[in-house]
């Protein structure tokens, strides 16, 4: 897995995807490709009230990418903290990555021919800042987690809780 994780904080989401619009801003995507997808449920009763339940899911960034792999012309590359992205140049639209991807992160970008995809905004991270969309979250639900700022338990518990949720 990759260094860097975005959290989302379940009490804290309502739901408006603040987080999906910042991240096409930022990456001047068209509007049927979510690079970043805030998926909402409900609303659902819970504890007698109703409330939405939402997952946030960007590219995990896997230690052995399928994306990565799958491409023929070494267009997808995975960097030595884990990111996971899109050489541009490269790619020549064989869409081999979206369809090797099991989560469909990889996107695919009919105005350039060619595939897109959430790579934590590898720029502003490089940066010192925080991706578009955990910027751009309006109720701060989304946070992003840099390397030694979270141990393996408190993602482990982070899990449990979002599992009990449902």
């Amino acid at each position: 897995m990759s260094k860097y994780h975005i959290v989302l904080d379940q009490e804290r989401c309502i739901s408006c995807h603040a987080c999906e619009v910042h991240c096409q801003m930022k990456n001047q995507a068209p509007p049927d490709a979510r690079l970043g997808k805030l998926v909402s449920v409900g609303p659902v009763l819970q504890k007698g009230k109703p409330r939405m339940l939402n997952l946030f899911m960007p590219c995990f960034h896997c230690e052995r990418p399928w994306c990565v792999a799958a491409c023929p012309t070494g267009a997808m590359i995975r960097r030595e903290d884990g990111i996971v992205y899109l050489n541009d140049d490269l790619c020549v639209g064989c869409k081999a990555c979206i369809r090797a991807c099991p989560w469909q992160i990889p996107q695919w970008n009919d105005s350039t021919g060619r595939v897109m995809k959430c790579d934590f905004c590898r720029d502003r991270i490089d940066a010192g800042k925080n991706p578009a969309c955990v910027s751009g979250c309006t109720a701060h639900a989304l946070s992003f987690v840099r390397p030694n700022e979270a141990s393996a338990t408190t993602r482990e518990d982070y899990a449990k809780r979002m599992l009990m949720r449902r």
